[in-house]
């Protein structure tokens, strides 16, 4: 590699490359994992809230052995988002037709669901099963939430995920330079999942339920900022 590139939206340069082959070099018996904590330790790659960019740093990688760059060493297991993208269960759930007036059900409560809980694997299969564009796994940082009625059954599945790198209408839009856009894009998401369930009519649109999300408190990072700005996805 003889010029400088942006990966990941990191700047690589001749010299990082050098480095990581370096680091392969002395560490033969090393694995991905331990390379990709090792290079975000070094350039101290984080995201918002501190945390190494181990996915970043792995994607990075991969991409530097696709253009023939440096020379990876083999997978010791399979890969985690393989394991992750195999089709859910099928679980059981309340499939009954909400009848009557919006009011009657409200509020309408959103249920964030953390790492692990109890709903998660709900919220996946009803996504795997109802939305037209299925789901498979979750990348990088992202937000799940359940809605639910004032009797606690289950309305809509939401699901936020990190902002693209460059979208040239929400670039233009929002009037950030490029310098603004990389030091705040950690306050951006994309709703990359809404599904209303069938059993809904027509009524509860989506702006409902949206509506509900923006009053959220929650962001990534866990910290509590008003300037978090929604991008929602048609």
């Amino acid at each position: 590699m003889d010029r400088q590139q942006v990966i990941q939206g990191r700047l690589v340069r001749p010299e990082d490359v050098a480095l990581i082959r370096d680091w392969l070099r002395d560490h033969p018996n090393s694995n991905r994992t331990r390379l990709s904590r090792e290079l975000c330790s070094t350039w101290n790659w984080r995201n918002g809230a501190g945390q190494l960019k181990d996915m970043a740093a792995r994607s990075l990688l991969l991409k530097l052995e696709a253009q023939g760059q440096i020379e990876l060493p083999p997978r010791r297991s399979a890969s985690v988002n393989g394991l992750r993208n195999r089709q859910a269960v099928a679980i059981d759930h309340d499939q009954s037709l909400i009848q009557g007036q919006l009011d009657r059900w409200q509020p309408v409560q959103l249920e964030p669901l953390a790492q692990g809980a109890t709903d998660a694997a709900l919220f996946r299969f009803l996504l795997q099963r109802y939305h037209y564009l299925g789901h498979r796994n979750c990348v990088g940082e992202n937000l799940k939430y359940l809605a639910r009625d004032r009797d606690g059954r289950v309305l809509a599945c939401l699901l936020f995920g990190s902002a693209a790198w460059k979208v040239a209408g929400r670039d233009g839009w929002i009037g950030w330079t490029a310098e603004a856009r990389r030091s705040h894009l950690c306050r951006l998401t994309n709703n990359t999942r809404l599904l209303i369930l069938p059993k809904v009519p027509t009524y509860y649109d989506t702006s409902s339920v949206l509506s509900c999300q923006s009053n959220s408190d929650c962001c990534f990072g866990g910290t509590e900022d008003p300037a978090w700005t929604f991008a929602t996805a048609a």
